[in-house]
């Protein structure tokens, strides 16, 4: 009689979960992500959190060790009111960028959930986490616990030396400015963590000595023209002007501050420059993590790990996470970089495996030559969201998408499309669609350009107006309050339209 063949054990049954089932799934999935897609990933640390839990989480911007301050209990208030009323969902999961990766799962979910989440969380994210060109250059994945902890202490002491109000409104001004606390256009410093508790008080004091050298040794009024003008033009050379990072600038330069509130600020900007590559990679990170989880369930469903019921409950919130409203449907509110992301990367494998010949006109490099997991990861690794799209979006996703562009002009009362799915408006697309993801496009340019040294220290920053739109006369107000706080003297923005030069 011949001898059967094993039939393959199943990882669970049912929706009830427990930390064995958990640990069995978890290996299966890790077999999958490493040896079939040969993925590479930081350690996993996968932590189960209440709903309660989720919504802490949320608050202080999904990271753990964070420093106190009441805007964090005013997103958990929010959070909270919509999910008790029904009006909001919770995340099934959060993921950290640190070594080792700190996945959140939500006790609340299915076992089928909990093994889909971390197929995308602890595996998709992590592998991008660990290899994409942006967080190599510009975090440190090995020390930001470590940071994180040192900012908490650090924020508590200074709020029992100098009370609490005075270390909120630092924090509240340092949080306004954040967005153009980071660098955009040349690689700022990494994050050196480990040592920062040693390295503090040799820090502060070189500030201070700093400090005084910068005010108290220029020149008076009276002094001659010519030598007023060469220190000047030497101070601005010395502070690099114009300047981007407008919080960097702040911390080493303002005259009012004292040394802990520099540290402060300090901490701040580091925390944003940490998140400064997720907001280039949103589209790349989320389509790389549905990916992944969708690729892996599905072999775990194929070789008999996990039953139809299972993948039924799978495939469901896989399609949930990725629908795609059309532009004219209420719930529309942008392209969901989970749907084009995902979208984009099953078609780089569709033209690596099966091209057409439009395929084979558009991506002659890698249309049909069969390693789709070696295009993947070069994307995954070199590629952020303007420039993956720029070179990998295709015609048959652009169709998919039904995709087509508008021309706003503010003179006339309606919109023109200007490009629809033809070979040159396939490009046009493409190239329209690309800068929508460009932050440095997106977000506001205000730079720091002059500031007077002799005089009565006004400081003069400068905002460029992209096409003719000016700064809202709203937040522009409340960006010069908080510039002035921090500055302690007056401070001026002018608005020039785009293309002006930046010299002063």
């Amino acid at each position: 009689m011949a001898k059967r063949s094993r039939k393959p054990d199943l990882l669970f049954e049912g929706s009830d979960w427990d930390f064995d089932k958990l640990q069995r799934t978890t290996e299966a999935i890790e077999e999958v992500a490493l040896q079939d897609l040969g993925l590479s990933v930081y350690t996993n640390q996968i932590e189960i959190i209440s709903s309660e839990q989720m919504l802490d989480a949320y608050s202080s911007i999904g990271m753990p060790l964070m420093y106190r301050h009441w805007s964090f209990g005013k997103h958990f208030l929010h959070h909270e009111r919509l999910y008790r009323k029904g009006m909001r969902g919770l995340a099934y999961e959060i993921v950290i960028n640190s070594n080792p990766c700190i996945s959140y799962c939500m006790e609340e979910n299915t076992m089928a959930l909990q093994a889909l989440v971390i197929a995308h969380a602890a595996f998709g994210h992590n592998h991008f986490f660990k290899n994409n060109h942006l967080f190599l250059q510009w975090t440190d994945a090995d020390g930001v616990l470590d940071y994180l902890s040192y900012a908490r202490g650090f924020i508590s002491q200074c709020e029992e030396r100098h009370g609490v109000d005075e270390v909120e409104a630092v924090l509240d001004s340092a949080h306004a400015l954040m967005p153009n606390g980071v660098f955009r256009r040349r690689r700022p410093p990494r994050l050196s963590l480990r040592e920062e508790e040693e390295r503090r008080l040799g820090r502060l004091r070189a500030e201070e000595e700093a400090v005084h050298y910068l005010w108290d040794t220029l020149p008076r009024r009276g002094a001659g023209s010519a030598a007023a003008d060469r220190e000047r033009m030497e101070r601005k050379r010395e502070m690099h002007l114009p300047e981007e990072n407008i919080l960097y600038f702040l911390e080493h330069y303002s005259p009012t501050l004292r040394p802990w509130q520099r540290e402060i600020i300090r901490i701040v900007r580091n925390i944003g420059q940490y998140f400064y590559p997720q907001k280039q990679t949103k589209l790349m990170n989320e389509g790389c993590a549905c990916f992944v989880h969708y690729y892996i369930m599905n072999e775990l469903h194929r070789a008999g790990r996990i039953n139809d019921g299972a993948m039924l409950e799978v495939l469901h919130n896989h399609s949930n996470v990725l629908t795609q409203p059309d532009f004219d449907d209420p719930r529309y509110s942008g392209i969901n970089p989970y749907a084009l992301g995902f979208a984009m990367m099953q078609d780089i494998r569709r033209i690596c495996e099966e091209p057409n010949d439009e395929d084979r006109e558009w991506f002659p490099d890698i249309a049909g030559c069969g390693d789709w997991r070696r295009v993947l990861k070069d994307a995954w690794a070199n590629y952020r969201d303007e420039s993956f799209i720029q070179q990998f979006l295709s015609p048959t996703v652009m169709r998919h998408f039904k995709m087509f562009a508008l021309v706003d002009d503010a003179s006339k009362p309606y919109y023109a499309v200007s490009h629809i799915h033809n070979e040159r408006g396939f490009l046009e697309l493409r190239d329209s669609l690309a800068r929508e993801y460009d932050v440095a496009v997106a977000d506001t340019d205000i730079q720091v350009v002059d500031v007077d040294l002799l005089g009565d220290r006004w400081l003069k920053l400068r905002s460029v107006k992209r096409n003719g739109v000016p700064l809202e006369p709203a937040d522009r107000d409340a960006t010069l309050i908080h510039l002035r706080r921090l500055w302690g003297y007056k401070v001026e923005i002018e608005e020039v339209s785009e293309g002006a030069s930046m010299a002063s």
